[in-house]
């Protein structure tokens, strides 16, 4: 059995290899092309490599036993030639503690009075000396409104008092939100809310509590939208960050998109360039139109004449919306190969995006 190379010396193996000796054109861009592969197999392979551990020491933990130790590189000894002193290394700051008393509320003052007769005959008052002590109330505040109702014969109709805003249903806007906070906020089961809510006195029903956390959102949805609305329009500038996430046992992405003045998160099935731009153009829906700078932008993308000239068969100068210009594409160019689809799309939708996603003098998208 041959015995497996070194991983060291296959990869000083590869780096010696110079495509540009070899004199032979076919030859060497097939050398080229191979290498390429490898070397993108080799980084697939370390990936899995590393993702199969880490499922290993999961799995080793589920089972009470530990994964593969963490060992850390030899660090090597002695300095640098370019270190620096102590001194310059570390200049120490002034550490100032701030009071945290400034940043404290003060919902109500009570003075505390000494017993006059444990006082000495020639005690003299000097002032008070103020400590704040922090507390909260929680008890309930049930309220029996008394609604005035009116009945007019003339035009037959009860006239009743309405109630106050948020107190819709038995209970008010306090528990509610209250509710919604410790749930989502304070991770809290909805049994251990049950059991808190009567601890202070709110008797509230299981399926009630139920339909309050996961029903009748659309408040929140236009809260929700009208943020996110003013928060692109507060700065000239987005930050936009991707993580993971698992919705219904299948992989999504979630995009964080943020300024100084706000932070919004949005979880779109896919992790592509069209579905970055619906999350910063806040849509569900994006329009697409064919010009020059769309065969520009595809000459640039190296997209095919074939296909570039199959493009220009189509309505010019016409907003499509998403499954019009899919069926168009599927109609008109039904061979097109998905990387390409994907560099069409973008480009005929890059030309037109908004100024403030797109930057048309460097004909590149900003995202």
């Amino acid at each position: 059995m041959t015995q497996k190379p070194p991983e060291k010396l296959v990869s000083a193996l590869l780096q010696s290899v110079d495509p540009g000796t070899i004199a032979d054109p076919q030859v060497r861009q097939t050398v080229e092309v191979l290498l390429n592969l490898i070397e993108e197999l080799n980084s697939k392979v370390k990936q899995l490599e590393e993702e199969n551990q880490k499922l290993r020491d999961e799995n080793n933990r589920l089972k009470g036993e530990q994964g593969k130790p963490d060992i850390k590189a030899n660090k090597k000894k002695g300095f640098k030639k370019d270190h620096s002193s102590e001194k310059e290394r570390f200049t120490p700051k002034e550490h100032s503690k701030k009071s945290k008393n400034e940043i404290i509320k003060i919902n109500r003052e009570e003075i505390l009075v000494y017993p006059q007769e444990q006082l000495p005959a020639d005690a003299q008052f000097k002032g008070y000396e103020e400590v704040i002590v922090q507390d909260i109330l929680l008890k309930p505040d049930n309220v029996l409104f008394r609604k005035q109702k009116y009945y007019s014969p003339q035009t037959g109709k009860t006239y009743l008092a309405p109630l106050p805003i948020g107190y819709q249903g038995e209970f008010g806007p306090g528990v509610k939100a209250l509710v919604v906070s410790l749930y989502y906020g304070g991770n809290m089961t909805q049994g251990k809310l049950l059991e808190f809510l009567s601890d202070i006195g709110i008797s509230m029903s299981a399926g009630y509590l139920s339909d309050l956390l996961i029903k009748n959102q659309e408040v929140f949805e236009a809260e929700y939208k009208e943020i996110y609305s003013q928060g692109l329009a507060s700065s000239p500038w987005q930050h936009f960050d991707q993580t993971g996430a698992r919705v219904g046992g299948v992989n999504h992405t979630t995009n964080v998109i943020c300024n100084p003045l706000y932070t919004i998160y949005q979880t779109t099935q896919n992790k592509n360039r069209l579905s970055v731009l619906k999350v910063l153009q806040n849509t569900t829906e994006l329009d697409f139109i064919l010009n020059q700078l769309t065969y520009e932008l595809l000459e640039t993308f190296k997209v095919p004449t074939k296909w570039i000239n199959q493009l220009k068969l189509l309505p010019q100068q016409t907003v499509f919306k998403d499954l019009e210009l899919n069926a168009l594409i599927n109609q008109y160019l039904s061979k097109l190969g998905s990387q390409h689809c994907n560099r069409i799309y973008e480009a005929v939708l890059y030309c037109f995006l908004p100024s403030t996603i797109c930057d048309s003098s460097s004909q590149n998208p900003t995202v």
